[in-house]
C-alpha cells in the first residue's frame, strides 16, 4: 500500500473509532470520512462497509492487545504479567462493548472469532506461565463481567483492579 494510501486508512479509522465511540451504530460514515478530511470515495476503497469500519477497528484493537500480552510473557513475574494482561483484556472490552454491541456486525463472524481465538490464545500463553490450571475462555468471560460491572459503578474508580485481583489471587497462580 502506498504510503499516502496507508496514512488515509488510518486517519480514517482514526475517525471513525471516535464517531463510533460518540454515536453508536448511528454513526455516520459521511462524518467518518469528513473527520478523517478524506473524501467519500477514499473511506469506501479501504472499507466498503460500516461494518468492514468496525471489524478493522476490533482488529486493530485485538492485534494491539494480543502483542502487548506477547511482550508480557517475557515479564519475570508471571502472576504480575498475567494481573497486567487481564486489567488490559478488560480495559480493552469496556471500550469495545459500544462497538460490538452494534447490530451491524451480525455478518462478522469469522473475523471476529479469529480475534476471540487470538486472545484466548495469548491468555492460555500467560495462564499456563504462571502455572493456572483454569480455562482460559473461564478466566476471560469473569474478566468480561468484571468489566461490565466497572462500568456501572464509575464512582468506584478503584473497583476493577480490586475485582481482578479477586480472579487472580482465586486462579492461585504460581
Amino acid at each position: 500500500m502506498r504510503s499516502d494510501a496507508q496514512q488515509n486508512r488510518e486517519r480514517v479509522l482514526a475517525a471513525a473509532r471516535a464517531e463510533f465511540t460518540a454515536h453508536g451504530a448511528g454513526a455516520s460514515l459521511n462524518k467518518v470520512a469528513q473527520r478523517a478530511g478524506v473524501g467519500a470515495g477514499t473511506l469506501y476503497r479501504h472499507f466498503p462497509s460500516a461494518q468492514a469500519l468496525l471489524v478493522a477497528i476490533i482488529a486493530e484493537d485485538v492485534a494491539a492487545l494480543c502483542a502487548h500480552g506477547r511482550g508480557l510473557l517475557g515479564d519475570p513475574d508471571p502472576v504480575r504479567a498475567v494481573h497486567t494482561w487481564l486489567r488490559a483484556v478488560a480495559v480493552h472490552a469496556t471500550a469495545m462493548r459500544g462497538l460490538v454491541a452494534t447490530e451491524s456486525l451480525a455478518g462478522a463472524g469469522s473475523t471476529l472469532a479469529d480475534c476471540h481465538d487470538e486472545i484466548s490464545a495469548v491468555g492460555a500463553a500467560l495462564l499456563d506461565r504462571a502455572g493456572s490450571p483454569d480455562r482460559v475462555d473461564d478466566v476471560l468471560t469473569v474478566v468480561n463481567a468484571i468489566a461490565w460491572a466497572s462500568e456501572r459503578a464509575p464512582g468506584e474508580p478503584g473497583r476493577l483492579d480490586r475485582l481482578l485481583g479477586l480472579v487472580t489471587r482465586g486462579l492461585r497462580l504460581g
